[in-house]
């Protein structure tokens, strides 16, 4: 929702990365209850048509295994034949847009014309410890579509500094491209449960009939849930300035430097800093005298925290979980 890197926010940014391919009457987005209206808002300001029938609000956060079985068999009932679907996080830069669009135009045509699950993988640029893998295999065909041989979890700094040594693995992007009836296959093969439960909500109106059926789907991510059981997923290495903002120090990368270092957005003041990552959306961020922080203030909140461990967020999110400060999460 917040427009880090340009006048556009990272959400109105993707549906704009998606013009060559689809009209905004074809774009969904699944989101939660809390955030619907303001996506509905900043999505009217790119098309200005009815979205309600087109953001999904989940009543209670399931994971990315529920949430895209939910859109995508919704997107199927909406459209004759067998429609091509690409799922895109909303929270992703991309300084080469060309370059994506090029990518994400081979990934369509091999999703339209196999039967396989096509996923796109950026080409690591450091041994990330914060990403899953994609291990490739031997090439489809020329066109640079690569059979993925495994997904990989989230390695340690040694197996991450082998892949990016090895050049056998992309960075799982988390985007996918598929025909819905190939994911629903897939689907109900390794994840009857939730099949079924979409099933239900395909005729599902009443807001506590969606509530109750969708609160039983099991809390599974798309790739444990669905993506690491399957045996003929294709991949498209991805090189476009990618990069997934999902932690502050990964926002450092695009952020400009001052002569110290410094990479700041907001109203920020230094003296005497270096290499510091500062981000103030509201409020003002004064520091002195300390090197290598991440620090980031909102209307409610200040978090500080060394660069390079960002990652470890998680840990302050379950320790608030624990504390039932959900007014912060």
């Amino acid at each position: 929702m917040l427009a880090i890197t340009g006048e556009h926010s990272l959400l109105q940014a993707t549906a704009r990365r998606l013009e060559p391919f689809v009209s905004p009457s074809d774009l969904y987005c699944s989101t939660t209850d809390a955030l619907a209206e303001p996506i509905a808002e900043q999505l009217r300001e790119l098309a200005d048509e009815d979205w309600s029938r087109r953001i999904l609000s989940e009543p209670v956060g399931r994971n990315t295994a529920p949430a895209i079985a939910w859109a995508v068999d919704r997107v199927a009932a909406a459209h004759e034949g067998d429609p091509v679907v690409v799922v895109l996080p909303s929270d992703h830069h991309v300084t080469e847009p060309e370059a994506f669009c090029k990518a994400l135009g081979v990934a369509v045509e091999e999703a339209r014309t196999s039967e396989r699950i096509v996923t796109l993988g950026v080409l690591p640029r450091w041994a990330e410890t914060g990403y899953g893998y994609l291990e490739l295999e031997r090439a489809v065909d020329g066109l640079g579509v690569y059979e993925v041989a495994r997904f990989v979890e989230k390695p340690d700094k040694e197996r991450a500094e082998a892949f990016v040594a090895g050049g056998r693995h992309l960075w799982n992007a988390g985007i996918f491209v598929f025909r819905a009836s190939v994911f629903a296959q897939r689907l109900r093969q390794h994840q009857p449960e939730i099949a079924e439960l979409v099933d239900r909500l395909r005729g599902a109106d009443d807001p506590a009939e969606v509530a109750a059926l969708y609160g039983a789907m099991p809390n599974v991510s798309i790739d444990f849930g669905l993506m690491e059981h399957l045996d003929d997923t294709a991949s498209i290495p991805l090189e476009c300035g990618w990069n997934d903002l999902g932690s502050w120090d990964a926002l450092a990368e695009i952020l400009s430097s001052d002569d110290a270092g410094n990479r700041t957005l907001g109203d920020v003041v230094v003296h005497s800093a270096e290499r510091n990552v500062l981000v103030a959306p509201e409020g003002t961020i004064a520091v002195v005298g300390v090197d290598d922080l991440i620090v980031v203030r909102t209307d409610d909140a200040v978090l500080v925290a060394r660069r390079g461990e960002a990652q470890e967020v998680r840990e302050i999110v379950r320790l608030l979980q624990q504390s039932s400060r959900e007014d912060l999460l």
